[in-house]
């Protein structure tokens, strides 16, 4: 959809994002804070813009065995340890990950590839790169993601490690994850407004399948917020295939609370009537029918 709220045609030929003569101003004055990070990569931010910094191939692979380790042990670590670590990464997973990739490194990566973490480490690689391209094509320069900008290749000062990154695009920010969002505002008692936010939402995956495109993770953190719009934040669950597309929809509808799938469980606790009005919700939209109504080659 545009800024005005009326949702675009799908561009004949590729969204091109606008190319600065220079870096924002705002990149370069101080150093940038560490906003968060998935298993792929590091996002650094300003005020109003982001830059990220990929990871490689050895730091994922660490990543991937310590959450596997951790999935294991996780019910026997004291204090809910484990559930907190596996939520949200920490310090403590960051420093595990630094003591477990000189070993990862040791081991040849064609040994690595024959392994079960090799093995995800190639799903992932794979559905990231697809994600993005998919973004590029089919979504960029529409208000269903935050705008992005291109410029020369420009030094930036980050906190914590490395230092500092060489990077030559920025996204705009957003204010929120939609999880946070939901949470304030059910922190507030506005439950009124976190049923907006979800329909909201739900508005954002049919305008997604619109122009022909199927997120496979619709967790909340993955989704942010900039205005009174929902955007996606992460691309990595984007695909095409049919396959695919029959395989999490047949999964999403056999579920018999879907807003636990999409990480509502602890929000929506005390208010079981909003979670069985969204689940019924979430199951009228996200069947394959509607996906297929919407879908533009079809």
């Amino acid at each position: 959809m545009s800024a005005s709220g009326q949702e675009q045609p799908i561009a004949s030929t590729p969204w091109k994002p606008e190319m600065l003569p220079d870096a924002p101003e705002e990149l370069l004055c101080s150093r940038l804070d560490r906003l968060g990070e998935g298993l792929g990569k590091v996002v650094y931010a300003s005020q109003h813009w982001v830059v990220k910094r990929e990871r490689s191939a050895s730091a994922i692979i660490a990543l991937i065995l310590i959450w596997k380790v951790l999935r294991k042990v996780a019910h026997v670590l004291p204090r809910r340890l484990g559930d907190r670590m596996l939520r949200r990464p920490s310090k403590m997973i960051r420093l595990a990950r630094v003591l477990i990739q000189p070993f990862v490194l040791a081991v040849p990566k064609s040994i690595w590839l024959m392994t079960h973490a090799g093995e995800l480490w190639r799903v992932h690689r794979t559905r990231d790169r697809r994600g993005a391209r998919l973004a590029r094509t089919r979504l960029a320069g529409t208000s269903l993601v935050p705008e992005r900008v291109e410029f020369p290749p420009t030094r930036v000062r980050v906190n914590g490690w490395p230092g500092w990154l060489v990077v030559s695009e920025a996204t705009e920010r957003a204010e929120q994850t939609l999880n946070q969002r939901i949470a304030a505002l059910a922190g507030r008692g506005r439950w009124d407004q976190v049923e907006e936010w979800l329909e909201r939402l739900l508005d954002l995956r049919q305008a997604g399948w619109r122009r022909g495109l199927f997120s496979m993770d619709p967790h909340l953190k993955n989704f942010g917020v900039i205005g009174d719009r929902v955007v996606l934040l992460d691309t990595g669950g984007l695909t095409r295939k049919w396959s695919e597309i029959e395989q999490r929809l047949s999964f999403q509808q056999a579920a018999e609370e879907p807003h636990a799938q999409l990480g509502l469980q602890r929000v929506l606790a005390s208010r079981p009537d909003i979670a069985e009005r969204f689940n019924a919700r979430w199951k009228d939209v996200v069947n394959q029918s509607v996906v297929l109504r919407n879908w533009p080659e079809r």
